[in-house]
């Protein structure tokens, strides 16, 4: 297994063998999905959605595929792979017909269309993806560095110019509080801490929680060609 693991890493721009390129096929079917996705999430909740970290990984995986880019592979793995196992756990207890997180619940709310809850599957499976990409294409331990800056970066962006809880009553769906910049709760800000504060402390936990130890996983089970 180790052995297995440990020649997965190969640098951006050099060329992939071809028994580990990324098949022709699930490049096509991720990007109609894509395809699919996008325009619907833009009418029902606004561009403002794409701002979301996993709607980022979405995204960025995208062009992953078709590049077959080891360095964005592994940032989006950095970015999600620890808040998306929480979601998939949440929603196989869920499934059970037990309450963890309430992370998931929405998926099992039959007043939403079965096409909103088909589309955002996309959080189960996401992360087995990367992992998949992972593997095939090795993990690029420079990818944390970067992820660090990109996350803390979107949350101060997402901070200072989208739109703050809670959405208007004539666009009800609208993306608010985009992750959770302003509190947990999208009907209304959180009052526990001055918004500057609590923002510092999301940054701190986006790093210290979720990135740091997906980065030392990572790092232990794939080796790599790019120290640092």
């Amino acid at each position: 297994m180790d052995s297995v693991m440990q020649d997965q890493s190969l640098p951006d721009g050099v060329a992939i063998p071809s028994d580990r390129r990324i098949p022709i096929g699930l490049k096509w079917v991720y990007t109609l999905f894509v395809a699919v996705l996008v325009p619907f999430y833009w009418r029902a909740y606004t561009p403002w959605n794409f701002l979301y970290f996993c709607d980022v990984a979405l995204l960025v995986t995208l062009v992953t595929l078709w590049t077959e880019s080891r360095f964005l592979a592994s940032m989006e793995a950095v970015a999600i792979l620890l808040p998306q196992t929480l979601w998939v756990i949440d929603f196989i207890v869920r499934a059970c017909g037990f309450h963890l997180m309430g992370m998931t619940d929405y998926m099992f709310n039959p007043s939403l269309p079965l096409m909103t809850r088909m589309l955002s599957s996309f959080h189960g499976w996401l992360p087995f993806l990367l992992v998949y990409l992972l593997i095939r294409l090795g993990y690029d331990r420079r990818a944390f560095r970067w992820q660090c800056l990109v996350g803390v970066g979107l949350l101060l962006f997402c901070f200072r110019f989208a739109p703050r809880a809670p959405a208007p009553l004539d666009r009800p769906n609208m993306a608010v509080n985009v992750n959770y910049v302003w509190g947990p709760e999208d009907h209304h800000p959180q009052t526990w801490m001055s918004p500057g504060q609590w923002v510092a402390m999301l940054s701190g936990v986006l790093v210290f929680m979720f990135y740091t130890p997906t980065h030392l996983v990572l790092r232990k089970m794939f080796s790599s060609d790019r120290k640092g």
